[in-house]
């Protein structure tokens, strides 16, 4: 049977991916105690109804039954069976806003400061973050961002049950760069719209920035060049196993240069039969 943990920071997104595996079909368990998983895989893999896949949620929510987790799973592998560890994580900022806007105490400071909160539990969720086989970062995501992710990465229609995700996200250097990049891919060395008067109130969604940058030779030599090395590139992602990949393209401010490549690399890309969703980080920043 194939286990799945389902982890990470509270506010990060983990009621969104049980109800995703519970739609690809995976029998879901939320805030099951650790001590407990043996019992419901054996329950699971000797019941008439034939169970192959089962996803636990497991977080700080077990208070002191989260401690034997890690001997739990080693006990599932030695019997044979397949787990994979996912974990949710977000930047403090981005929770703090979400347990703000849902109104709802943090577990582990019910009346007290949520900040305190997100500190302990990442104190306390580190060693687990550390052994997981997929980390998602999803202070920049939106529901449908994180459940197409989830979709590529643990759907069981072709061998080996996943497909890369690829997303590609424009940004600003001068905002940092993106913490979740696995490929960073510098656009600064391109003619920049933004010394257009009539081109700099636009975004590169616009098709004047878009026409702009297409259009000069280097601009579009770079870019091609870049799309070969991408289509080069992503097969050795897929071998490797990887269920998501994210490239980030920047420039200055991450409004012109960066969002019209974006835009024009994963329309190719989706060309190309991939799945490919766009994020643009920092369009709206001045």
């Amino acid at each position: 049977m194939e286990f799945i943990i389902v982890t990470g920071m509270s506010g990060a997104g983990k009621s969104l991916a049980i109800k995703t595996l519970e739609d690809l079909g995976v029998f879901c368990v939320d805030n099951l105690p650790a001590t407990l998983i043996p019992t419901v895989a054996d329950l699971c893999a000797h019941s008439e109804r034939r169970v192959e896949r089962v996803a636990f949620v497991v977080d700080v929510r077990e208070g002191e039954f989260l401690g034997p987790l890690q001997d739990v799973l080693a006990t599932l592998r030695q019997h044979g069976h397949t787990v994979r560890i996912l974990f949710l994580e977000a930047d403090d900022q981005v929770l703090l806003r979400r347990f703000s806007e849902s109104r709802r105490p943090h577990p582990l400071a019910p009346q007290g400061s949520v900040l305190r909160g997100i500190s302990l539990e990442r104190d306390r969720m580190a060693s687990l973050k550390a052994e997981a086989d997929m980390v998602v970062e999803t202070s920049g995501l939106t529901i449908h961002d994180l459940r197409r992710l989830l979709v590529a990465a643990f759907r069981d229609d072709q061998p080996g049950g996943t497909k890369t995700a690829i997303t590609v996200v424009s940004f600003g250097y001068r905002h940092g760069l993106p913490p979740d990049a696995d490929l960073v891919l510098d656009l600064r060395c391109l003619p920049n719209p933004h010394f257009r008067e009539e081109l700099r109130p636009l975004t590169g969604r616009d098709p004047k920035v878009a026409e702009f940058l297409l259009e000069d030779a280097k601009a579009r030599s770079y870019l091609e060049e870049l799309l070969q090395f991408l289509r080069f590139a992503l097969p050795y992602y897929v071998q490797e196993g990887r269920a998501y990949l994210t490239i980030a393209l920047g420039c200055t401010g991450g409004r012109h240069r960066s969002v019209s490549a974006a835009e024009f690399l994963a329309r190719q890309l989706q060309g190309d039969g991939r799945e490919v969703g766009v994020r643009h980080r920092d369009i709206d920043k001045e």
